[in-house]
């Protein structure tokens, strides 16, 4: 099944160029189980081959996320938890994993929707809990675009460097998203506690 679906991938990218890349990425930032693994690395093979351009990679597929993204968005914030309840299921939507999206979102804030593009599953499904609670656009764009095109960017950049062993991504996928959590966990302790320490410090003065 996982091979099928890689090939349906390979060929739409293969079929569609740029168009295909943003596709497949505008399904992947929403809740639709399109995984940027299986999509920006082959990419970066392309542009090994030199079949592709770095730049046009990068800018078609952050569009594709940015897009994705504010669809989700928009389902959160003028359907909120009801809709998404309701119709979730013909989507593929687990709410399980929405809810801890949810607790996720509503912990660390408006962040989140930068450092969720790092983290598997909730990158898929971030967007809703921001539309629900009606974040801020613009900075809800902004976040989209760093996170998201510094995550394509370095996938992409693996197929490139890769290159004929670009598939191999596949096999330590789970190593990277693991040591990726653990990096921003480690971010998100450290900020917190710098902030704590720095508001001691401030009442104490």
């Amino acid at each position: 099944m996982i091979e099928q679906l890689l090939n349906l991938f390979i060929k739409i990218i293969d079929t569609g160029s740029y168009a295909g890349i943003f596709f497949l990425m505008t399904l992947e930032s929403m809740i639709i189980p399109v995984p940027s693994e299986a999509v920006m690395p082959f990419a970066g093979f392309l542009w090994f081959l030199g079949k592709m351009s770095a730049i046009p990679i990068i800018v078609s597929s952050t569009l594709g996320s940015i897009f994705g993204s504010l669809i989700s968005y928009y389902l959160g914030f003028f359907g909120g938890r009801p809709l998404i309840k309701k119709f979730g299921r013909y989507l593929l939507l687990n709410e399980e994993h929405l809810i801890i999206t949810e607790n996720f979102f509503n912990r660390f804030g408006a962040k989140t929707i930068f450092f969720s593009r790092f983290i598997p599953i909730v990158r898929h499904l971030i967007s809703i809990p921001a539309g629900i609670g009606k974040m801020n656009l613009l900075k809800f764009i902004i976040y989209t675009i760093v996170g998201a095109g510094l995550w394509n960017s370095f996938l992409a950049y693996l197929g490139y460097y890769l290159g004929n062993n670009w598939a191999e991504i596949r096999k330590y996928g789970e190593i990277i998203d693991v040591s990726l959590i653990i990096f921003i966990i480690g971010f998100i302790i450290f900020y917190f506690h710098k902030k704590r320490t720095g508001q001691i410090a401030q009442k104490t003065l």
